[in-house]
């Protein structure tokens, strides 16, 4: 299946597609197949996390997909434990060793941790490791705009993509209008709210019945329109391929706004408030 995947330019003109594919929990021999299996079906948006424990298993997926290593964009994300300076460094060195990679597309702040508050030295580490090569775009997951906006005041660097947990029970509204004015593009994670019987409401079910689509085609449909780049995991082909065919029709206002209805103010999944959440 040939697809044409738009793409989004982040603010340091890195292009990006408007999918990608989640690899948490996909490790191991079975992990690498269904990596270099979804590369093949199309996927150039790869996205992991030092704490995945699977860099090692990318790395070997890319090796042994048929597509070349310059036409992929790989990410991966900075543990809290490692905000310090120079641990910050070393981790980005380590992550490139155990993928075997010369440099990473992205790499991100995992979390902001604000109560340890070392997220503006990572930062600077982070600054540091794209002027050294490591990395082509630095960005953070999980902040909020006040974290944001410290990193910008303190640094004069403006993150290029802000990875949030992003769902119908918890659209963003207002972070996603932050990153407009900033200048900075959202990438959703759990973009099917992670083993919710969401993609099989009544409501989304006959809006994907509308387009001869599912329900998971529908709602990853939504987060393109709104602009938000998902990320939805899946280790079966079959899913991989459906999950990338969501270009070919467009959901009316009425029917983005059926989908934005689940969400409300509490819809965090799992109460991971990065006000307050730790994650080392």
């Amino acid at each position: 299946m040939n697809r044409k995947i738009p793409e989004h330019t982040l603010n340091d003109g890195l292009k990006v597609p408007a999918i990608g594919l989640g690899t948490y929990s996909l490790k191991g021999e079975e992990g690498v197949k269904a990596m270099a299996a979804a590369m093949d079906a199309g996927y150039r948006l790869i996205d992991s996390a030092f704490n995945y424990e699977n860099e090692g298993a990318v790395g070997k997926a890319i090796q042994r997909s048929s597509v070349p290593r310059d036409e992929l964009l790989i990410c991966s994300k900075l543990p809290g434990r490692r905000h310090a300076y120079k641990e910050a460094l070393a981790t980005i060195e380590e992550s490139l060793y155990r993928a075997g990679l010369d440099y990473y597309d992205l790499y991100l702040i995992h979390w902001p941790n604000p109560k340890t508050d070392r997220y503006v030295e990572a930062w600077q580490a982070m600054i540091e490791a794209r002027k050294r090569g490591y990395i082509r775009s630095i960005g953070v997951s999980n902040f909020l705009p006040e974290h944001l906006e410290r990193l910008i005041q303190e640094t004069g660097v403006t993150p290029s993509m802000n990875q949030v947990e992003l769902h119908p029970f918890f659209d963003q509204a207002d972070q996603r209008r932050k990153h407009a004015e900033l200048g900075i593009v959202t990438e959703s994670w759990s973009p099917l709210g992670r083993g919710n019987d969401i993609v099989e409401h009544e409501k989304i079910v006959r809006i994907g019945q509308a387009h001869g689509k599912t329900g998971a085609q529908v709602i990853l449909r939504w987060h393109t329109q709104l602009g938000a780049i998902p990320i939805p995991k899946s280790g079966s082909l079959e899913h991989q391929q459906a999950n990338l065919d969501i270009f070919d029709f467009e959901l009316s206002a009425e029917e983005m706004d059926a989908i934005s209805s689940f969400s409300r103010e509490d819809g965090r999944l799992w109460g991971q408030d990065p006000s307050e959440y730790e994650e080392f």
